[in-house]
């Protein structure tokens, strides 16, 4: 399902894609996150995801005109979870309810692994 508008001129489609790719784009430019992941449903193994591949770790559910967005992220040790994940919260409620100009209903952020940086 896409999220769809009608203006005068005509109607507009976004692609659910579309605006996982943004939230993507958002939750990783904040501070401490790594970046998104996706867990192997055959094994369990979390993988970090590409930054061309973003839109897997995330899906985007559209009802009623208002988009709930589900965040699959890997952030770094020793940052504070709780700050990063309303820091992501906070930033993708905004940005996207500007940049598609639909109400964001909620943005939940799963976070899937820890990762160390080498010494």
């Amino acid at each position: 399902m896409a999220a769809k508008s009608e203006t005068k001129y005509g109607n507009i489609a976004i692609s659910n894609n579309v605006i996982a790719n943004a939230a993507g784009l958002i939750a990783t430019s904040c501070y401490g996150v790594v970046g998104m992941a996706i867990r192997s449903p055959k094994d369990g193994i979390v993988s970090l995801l590409k930054p061309s591949n973003l839109a897997k770790g995330i899906k985007v559910t559209i009802e009623d005109n208002e988009i709930t967005v589900d965040m699959h992220i890997v952030v770094q040790y020793g940052v504070n979870i709780n700050a990063i994940c309303e820091s992501i919260m906070h930033g993708v409620k905004y940005r996207l309810s500007e940049f598609i100009g639909m109400d964001v209903k909620s943005v939940n952020i799963f976070v899937e692994s820890i990762r160390v940086a080498n010494a």
